[in-house]
This record gives C-alpha cells, sequence and structure tokens, in this order.
C-alpha cells in the first residue's frame, strides 16, 4: 500500500515517499503508480504551453495524486548536441525535425522534416522548460519520465557512417517517403549502443534522472521482421542503451503496438519484446485497457508489471464521450486476473481539456480498492462539487448523460468525433450513435432550467456549452440527413431547406455560440503558438503549424480532421465553408439532372482546406457575448422540432 497524506489545510497532496504529519487526513491507495499522458499529449494539448500553464497542469496532477508522468520536452536540443557530435550537419538536423505541432511522431519514428524546420528559439526555450517542469513534478515527489534512444535516426547518419547497418521503414499516416519511411538501426550494429548511450549520457547530465525512461521502436509500424529472435534483439538493444548509462533504468513501454497491429503481433512475438528485459525493468502501459485491453491475451504481460490506462480521447477532439461502466470496472478486473502484475492505474488520451467527469472519476479510481458503487448517485454529486451547489434538475441532467453518451460499450468505443459536423462531407457520412439522441436534448433542457441558480458557475457555463453545441452536433447530423434524403429523392426544394438551415443557420449559431468563452475561441488556441515565437515571422510559422494539425494533418490531408476541434473561428471559417460548397453542388446535381461527383468535389473543397490553413487571419482571443441567452436561443429555436418528432 502506498499512503499519501492530504494536508487539509491547504489542500496539497504529498505524494508517494512523504511521512504523514500528525492532524494530516491520510487516505491509502492500492496502486503503486498513477500515471498520466501519451507521447500524443505532449503535441495535440501542451505544445505551445508557457511556464504559468504547465505549472497549473502539475499541481492539478499532484492534487489529483499522479505520481509518474511524462516529461518530454527539451529532448529535440539534446538530441542536436548529440547529432553534431556524431559528425552531422545543422542543415542535416534542421531537415530531420519536424515542426513543433508534430513533434511527437517525429520522437516515435512515424514522421520526420513535416513542417518543420525547428528554430533555434524553440530548443532554448524547452530547455529552459523542462527544467521548470521538473523542478515542479520532483518536488512534490513524482517520478518524471525521460525520453530514451528508441533506434531511429536521421537518413544523414549513413552520410557519416556510411557501413551503418540500417533498415528504411514503411511509410506511416498516408504520408509519403518525403516525411515518413524512418530509417531504423540494425540492433547489432556497434552504432546503437553508442548513439543510444550519448544521448541519455548527455540528458541525464542536463535534467538528473529520475530512473524510468520512454521508448518506443514500433509504434503503429510494423517491424522489418516478425522472426522472434530479431523482435528480442531490437528490445534488447534499447535497454542495453539504457544500463549502460543508468544501471537501475526502468523501461516505460506504450504498450498501444500490441493493440494497433494484433495480426502482427501473435504471442511469439510479444513474447520476444516482453522476455528481452528483465522481469520488473519493464513497465507497460496498458494503453487502450477501458476497451481493448491487452493483459487479458498475454498472461499480463507475462509477468512483467503493467498499468492499467484509461486512454479515453483521440486527437484532442470535442464531443462528449465515455465508457463510465467500462472505466469503473476495468482497475478491479485487472487486479484480480489471475496471477495479475498490475501495479497502478493511469490516464493516457491523446488531448485533454474535454469531459471532465471521465478524469475525475479515473482520478479517483487511483485511490480505490474498489468499483464506485453507484455511478448515477457519483455523477450526481460530481455535479453538486463542479457547481458549488446541488440542483435537482443539473443532477438529474447528469444521470441522463451517464445513460447515454458516457455508457459507450464494447470494443468499438473510441473516443474519436466522427460527427459529420467536423468531416469533409460526403454521401457517405455514419450518422449512427450509440446512445439515445433523446437523452441529449433533454439533458439539454435540464440543465438550461438550472441556468438561473448555477449562471455564476464558470464550470456549469462551460458545460452548458459544451451540452448545446452536443446538441448542435446531433442536429446537424439530421439535417445531413434530412439533405441527403432529398438529394437521393431529387427534391430540391427539401433539399435547399434542409441544407440552408443546417449550413446558414445552424453552424453560425454554433459559431456565434463558441465565441462566448474563451476556452472554445480559435484565436485563443493560434495566440498560444504566437505567443510562443520570438519574431512576427516565427508566429506565423507556428500558426501554420497548429492550423495545419488542426485540419489537414498533413500537406494533402494526409490525416485529414483526425485533431479535430469545434472552436469558434475554425466553425466559421473552415467547417461551414466545406458544408456550404458540398450543399451547393447537391443543389446544383439535382437541378442540372446529373450525378453528385465526390472526387470533383474533394478536389474543390481541398482548395478551401489549405486556403485556411495557409491564411494570415487573426480571431478574436477574447470571448464575446451571453452562453446562457445563446445557448437558450438555440434551444428556442431547435427543442421544439425534436420534441414534435419532425425528424
Amino acid at each position: 500500500m502506498v499512503v499519501v497524506a492530504v494536508a487539509a489545510a491547504v489542500g496539497v497532496l504529498l505524494l508517494a515517499g512523504a511521512g504523514a504529519v500528525p492532524g494530516e487526513l491520510t487516505e491509502a491507495t492500492p496502486n503503486r503508480y498513477r500515471y498520466y499522458q501519451n507521447v500524443c499529449t505532449q503535441s495535440y494539448s501542451f505544445v505551445w504551453w508557457d511556464w504559468a500553464r504547465w505549472e497549473r497542469e502539475i499541481d492539478w496532477m499532484a492534487l489529483n495524486g499522479i505520481n509518474l508522468a511524462l516529461a518530454w520536452s527539451g529532448q529535440e536540443a539534446i538530441w542536436q548536441r548529440v547529432y553534431l557530435a556524431l559528425g552531422l550537419t545543422q542543415a542535416e538536423i534542421n531537415e530531420f525535425f519536424t515542426g513543433p505541432a508534430f513533434l511527437a511522431w517525429g520522437r516515435m519514428g512515424n514522421l520526420h522534416t513535416w513542417d518543420g524546420p525547428l528554430p533555434s528559439s524553440w530548443h532554448i526555450k524547452q530547455l529552459y522548460l523542462q527544467h521548470r517542469v521538473l523542478d515542479r513534478m520532483r518536488s512534490f515527489g513524482m517520478t518524471p519520465v525521460l525520453p530514451a534512444f528508441a533506434g531511429h535516426v536521421p537518413e544523414a547518419v549513413t552520410r557519416v557512417f556510411p557501413q551503418v547497418n540500417v533498415t528504411k521503414m514503411g511509410s506511416w499516416g498516408h504520408f509519403n517517403c518525403s516525411y515518413s519511411c524512418s530509417f531504423l538501426l540494425a540492433p547489432e550494429d556497434p552504432i546503437f549502443p553508442i548513439i543510444g548511450s550519448l544521448f541519455l549520457r548527455e540528458l541525464v547530465k542536463e535534467f538528473g534522472t529520475d530512473h524510468i525512461y520512454g521508448a518506443d521502436t514500433f509504434n503503429e509500424m510494423q517491424p522489418p521482421s516478425s522472426e522472434p529472435s530479431y523482435l528480442a534483439a531490437a528490445t534488447t538493444a534499447v535497454y542495453e542503451a539504457m544500463i549502460a548509462v543508468d544501471t537501475e533504468a526502468v523501461w516505460l513501454l506504450q504498450g498501444w503496438l500490441f493493440q494497433h497491429q494484433p495480426q502482427f503481433w501473435g504471442p511469439a512475438q510479444i513474447g520476444a519484446v516482453l522476455g528481452a528485459v528483465p522481469r520488473g525493468r519493464l513497465l507497460v502501459l496498458d494503453l487502450f485497457a477501458e476497451s481493448q485491453p491487452v493483459y487479458t491475451r498475454t498472461a499480463s504481460f507475462q509477468g512483467q508489471p503493467f498499468i492499467w490506462c484509461m486512454l479515453h480521447n483521440f486527437g484532442g477532439n470535442h464531443g462528449l464521450f465515455g465508457a463510465l461502466e467500462a472505466v469503473n470496472r476495468g482497475p478491479e478486473a485487472a487486479r484480480l486476473f489471475p496471477n495479475s502484475t498490475m501495479v497502478g492505474t493511469g490516464m493516457a488520451p491523446e488531448g485533454i481539456s474535454q469531459n471532465e467527469v471521465v478524469y475525475s472519476l479515473m482520478a479517483e479510481l487511483g485511490w480505490r480498492k474498489d468499483p464506485v458503487p453507484d455511478l448515477a448517485a457519483w455523477v450526481t454529486n460530481f455535479a453538486a462539487r463542479r457547481y458549488g451547489v446541488s440542483h435537482p434538475d443539473a443532477g438529474a441532467a447528469w444521470r441522463l448523460l451517464l445513460q447515454s453518451v458516457y455508457n459507450c460499450s464494447g470494443e468499438a468505443c473510441r473516443g474519436h468525433n466522427r460527427s459529420p459536423l467536423v468531416r469533409r462531407p460526403s454521401l457517405q457520412m455514419n450518422t449512427s450513435v450509440w446512445y439515445n439522441r433523446s437523452s441529449v436534448f433533454e439533458a439539454w433542457r435540464l440543465l438550461l432550467t438550472s441556468a438561473p441558480s448555477l449562471a455564476a458557475s464558470s464550470a456549469f457555463r462551460y458545460d452548458l456549452l459544451d451540452l448545446t453545441r452536443q446538441a448542435v452536433q446531433e442536429l446537424v447530423s439530421l439535417y445531413y440527413e434530412e439533405a441527403r434524403s432529398a438529394y437521393l429523392s431529387k427534391e430540391l426544394t427539401s433539399l435547399l431547406r434542409a441544407g440552408g438551415i443546417l449550413a446558414y443557420e445552424l453552424l453560425p449559431a454554433l459559431d456565434e455560440l463558441l465565441a462566448s468563452d474563451s476556452r472554445f475561441l480559435l484565436g485563443s488556441w493560434l495566440g498560444q503558438a504566437r505567443a510562443v515565437a520570438v519574431s512576427e515571422a516565427e508566429a506565423d510559422f507556428y500558426e501554420q503549424n497548429s492550423r495545419y494539425q488542426l485540419t489537414l494533418w498533413g500537406p494533402e490531408g494526409n490525416i485529414l480532421d483526425y485533431a479535430n476541434k469545434q472552436l469558434a473561428g475554425l466553425v466559421a471559417n473552415y467547417y461551414t465553408p466545406r458544408w456550404r460548397l458540398f450543399l451547393e453542388a447537391l443543389a446544383n446535381s439535382v437541378a442540372q439532372g446529373i450525378p453528385f461527383q465526390q472526387h470533383q468535389f474533394d478536389k474543390n473543397v481541398f482548395q478551401l482546406e489549405q486556403a485556411f490553413v495557409l491564411s494570415k487571419q487573426r480571431y478574436p482571443s477574447q470571448p464575446r457575448g451571453d452562453t446562457v441567452d445563446l445557448a437558450k436561443k438555440i434551444f428556442l429555436k431547435y427543442y421544439p422540432r425534436w420534441v414534435a418528432g419532425s425528424w
């Protein structure tokens, strides 16, 4: 058991290792580790943060009992020193690194070069930031996880060492080899331990160490060979480069690779990786355990310790989503699994700042021996704590949300918003949902009913906006279905009516609503990126990085809309123009009696998407309008039609 003292007077948690002080409350947890982050979170959420924002996050981590977390800022500055020492030129290094918004995938070997290079000021600022992050985390008794060498190298290494044995990996994420197809060192090559130990030695010299290191060699990439001997050798090479510098090293491995490509990772292949590191020196994150746990099909990772993680969110999307029942039951099931080697719980979202109720539950489960016995009572109490006062209608709204959007079950559950609202329009869009939309609309009504009593709460206003946003998302799907049916029936008047409401009334109303809260402003999002810069040209570069990630995710829409957000400005100038172009094309098709050409539309709409990315238009960073009034206005216009059953 780990005992954590809670300083009741100031509300600060003294994490594992601190003794209890007389007069303090203590709480015991069955979990040695309460882990936080995903390698992708660094890019989808943290990339533009300054120290003030990082400090707030680390304080949140402390108050929620987190004691193990990634600390990966500044590593490119260390790599730059290593590459220069090896004989690479500065130009070769600049060509290798991705832009800031895509560093997560550069670090895992998926990408290189894309939307780079990194300015020299970036390295300086990130080094400074990493020192402050580490100091703050360590002051709370947390264990920061530092990066280690996973085996990927710049192509320029082959110029410096012509005899080096490397494999050119396959492409990733629909990128061609200009930006993917990374070079992987052969585990037996004598350069492997040299590069690995050079990096870790320089890293530890700069930042110190807490002896846990993260590295992912085959993240969403098929290894060059399925032979267990090769996989064991590749794993051993990474681990031996760690212990050459730090004999106490423990390797933190994201178990996503086993889940993502199950057809490749059979028992022999998984066993080769897990068995190549001494037992207890590999700590595996069962990253998506609430939906697709790996421990159950690997005999608890064949004896290696693992952390049961909730992934929950993909791409940092907005959208009400959760699998609270699976999350609530999951850790206990893993702990009771035969010969379980579970040593903790974790939160591993790709992006944060959404669905706070899900993370509140998961944080609490880090302290519980058993599941929450009554989730309906728990969400009712959550609402009261969140708003500072209990309100029957607010509680009822949250119970409806628990039964619907937060009650996804089965392996198909993914917190990735695929609503037509945020996808490139087509006639084949899927509008199905796992819940009854009536529950969302009724919860919307109930939350609005409680507004006179709760509107002074910032958290309430956020939730009201988020639920109204969700209701509009549902309405977009319904009007899209109506427009599609009208197109297929060649009913031009009905098509123009449904399409007109969707693109010229509903989406502008959503943008106006989002503009009432600073947390839903594109201007705030892009302003964070610009604030990191030391010149106007650098600010423009960072802003373009950010715009690419939100939309095209590559020069040709390679991972289009994966990181979609619903932000004021993004709805108005990216999603809305796409919908108007699509509906206009459908109307022209019906009017002229010719089939709609999706391929031609895709070419035309790409011009709009690319124009948004390259635009220099500035957006407000201050909210305008009243959230409650705007939510009520949308409700009064659209809720009666829902109740009338017009769909």
